[in-house]
C-alpha cells in the first residue's frame, strides 16, 4: 500500500481484517511509527481496530521502497491535488511510479486508486513503470480501481462499497479482481481503466452539480423570502423523478471540489469546454461569500456591525462527524469574517485546532454562546446539543438547518 492517508490506511486495515498481510509505505516517518504501534491518526479507523492487526503482524509500515519488492500487489493511494493554476497535479503518483519502476518484477500487480482524469493509468503511469524494461499487460498487471468511501459513514464501508475495477487488459482486470475479492464484498469489472477513472469523476461531479443547483436556489429563495428547506422537503415527497440535495456553505473535502477540474482540464484536449461543470464550480465557490453576507445581515438586524462582532463558528470540518478540514468552506468563511473585522472563535468536537488560522476549539456551553454576538452553524456534527444553541445564543445563522426555531433569533441559509 503506497500512501497511508485517508484512503490507504482504511484499505490496509480492510485487507488485514480479511487475513491478508499488508505492508504500508509512507514518506512520513511519524505515520509509519504510529501505524506500527497500532496508533491510528484517522478517525474512521480507531486505534482499537488497528492495534490488534499491528500486533499480529497483519499491518506493517515502512519508509523503505525496497520493501515493496516482496509484495504481490501494489496499490497506489496518493493524493492528486491541483496546482496553483487549478490544473491536475500528478507529481505524487508519478513520483511513486518512478520509484516503483526500478523495483518492479514480472507478475506484479499495480493498481492506481487515486482519483484522476481518464487516460492517466494508460498514458501516464504505464510508461513510467515500463522504464523497468517490463511491459504493462504482458510482464506485469496494471489496473485502476477508485476509492469510493464516504468518510464518517458506517452503513457503507471499504469492504461493503462495490469496487469498480478496470484493467489494462482482461487478464489485468482478472488479477485485480482476484486481489480485491479477498477484502471487498462486491466487485464491478469494467472494460478499461478509462471507464473506471471516469466513473469516479462522474460520481463526484454529479453530486457537485446538484449541490450547486440547490445552492443557487437557496440564494434565489433568500431574495424571494421563501424557505428553501421547506421547498426541498416538499419536492422530496414525489416518489419518482426527484432526488433531494441540500444547500450549504460550499463544498469541502479532497474529492468533490477538486475532481471536476481534472475532467474539465482533460476535456480541453478534445476541444470541448465543460461549461455546465465549470458553472457548478463557480456557484459552489461563491457560497462562503454569500454566507458571510448572511451573517452580516443578521447582525445588522440587531444594530451590530460585522466589524468588531464576536462570531462563534460551530463546526469547521468539511462534513459532519469527521476531523478532515481539507478544502472546508469553514476556512474560507473564517478568512472572510476576519477580513471584515470580526473576532472569530470556533467549536468542533472533531478538530482540536486550526494551526493555519491560529485557533483552537473552544467549549460549547451556555457561557461561550452568550459571550458571542452570533453563532454560525457550518458543520452539523451529531452529538451537538442544537437545542442549547437555540436557547443560549443571542443570534444564530444556521447554514445546515439543524437548529430549532427560537423566537426569530435563528436565520437560515
Amino acid at each position: 500500500m503506497i500512501g497511508l492517508g485517508y484512503v490507504g490506511l482504511p484499505l490496509a486495515v480492510t485487507f488485514a481484517e480479511a487475513g491478508v498481510p499488508v505492508l504500508g509505505l509512507d514518506a512520513v516517518q511519524a505515520k509509519v511509527d504510529r501505524v506500527n504501534a497500532g496508533d491510528s491518526y484517522i478517525e474512521d479507523i480507531p486505534s482499537d481496530r488497528l492495534r490488534p492487526l499491528a500486533e499480529a503482524g497483519l499491518v506493517r509500515a515502512t519508509t523503505a521502497w525496497d520493501d515493496v519488492r516482496a509484495a504481490d500487489a501494489i496499490l497506489i493511494c496518493l493524493p492528486t491535488p491541483l496546482t496553483e493554476h487549478r490544473e491536475p497535479d500528478l507529481s505524487a503518483v508519478l513520483g511513486a511510479a518512478e520509484s516503483l519502476a526500478s523495483r518492479l518484477r514480472p507478475g506484479h500487480l499495480v493498481v492506481l486508486e487515486s482519483t484522476t482524469y481518464p487516460g492517466t493509468t494508460r498514458e501516464e503511469v504505464a510508461p513510467v513503470l515500463e522504464r523497468s524494461g517490463l511491459r504493462a499487460g504482458r510482464d506485469f498487471h496494471l489496473a485502476f480501481s477508485p476509492e469510493r468511501v464516504d468518510p464518517g459513514r458506517t452503513d457503507w464501508t471499504t469492504a461493503t462499497t462495490p469496487k469498480v475495477i478496470g484493467g489494462l487488459t482482461a487478464e489485468c482486470t482478472r488479477r485485480a479482481m482476484e486481489v480485491y475479492g479477498a477484502a471487498c464484498e462486491t466487485l464491478v469489472p469494467v472494460s478499461t481503466p478509462e471507464v473506471a477513472e471516469l466513473t469516479k469523476l462522474l460520481e463526484n461531479i454529479f453530486r457537485g452539480v446538484n449541490i450547486a443547483l440547490v445552492n443557487e436556489l437557496a440564494m434565489l429563495c433568500d431574495r424571494m423570502g421563501i424557505d428553501v428547506w421547506e421547498v426541498i422537503d416538499a419536492a422530496a415527497t414525489k416518489p419518482f423523478g426527484f432526488m433531494p440535495f441540500r444547500p450549504g456553505p460550499g463544498l469541502g473535502g479532497h474529492c468533490i471540489p477538486i475532481d471536476p477540474f481534472y475532467l474539465t482540464w482533460k476535456a480541453r484536449e478534445y476541444d470541448l469546454h465543460t461549461e455546465f461543470i465549470e458553472l457548478a464550480g463557480k456557484v459552489n465557490a461563491q457560497m462562503p461569500l454569500f454566507c458571510v453576507g448572511k451573517v452580516a445581515r443578521a447582525l445588522n438586524s440587531r444594530r451590530l456591525a460585522l466589524n468588531g462582532s464576536r462570531v462563534l463558528m460551530i463546526g469547521v470540518a468539511y462534513k459532519a462527524d469527521v476531523n478532515d478540514t481539507r478544502e472546508s468552506p469553514a476556512l474560507r468563511i473564517i478568512d472572510l469574517l476576519r477580513a471584515d473585522g470580526a473576532q472569530v472563535a470556533y467549536h468542533d468536537p472533531h478538530v482540536r485546532e486550526l494551526a493555519t488560522r491560529g485557533l483552537e476549539s473552544v467549549p460549547l456551553d451556555p457561557e461561550t454562546l452568550a459571550a458571542h454576538d452570533v453563532a454560525v452553524v457550518v458543520t452539523a456534527h451529531s452529538g451537538i446539543d442544537w437545542g442549547m444553541v437555540a436557547r443560549e445564543a443571542p443570534l444564530v445563522v444556521d447554514l445546515r438547518n439543524v437548529v430549532p426555531e427560537a423566537d426569530g433569533r435563528v436565520w437560515r441559509l
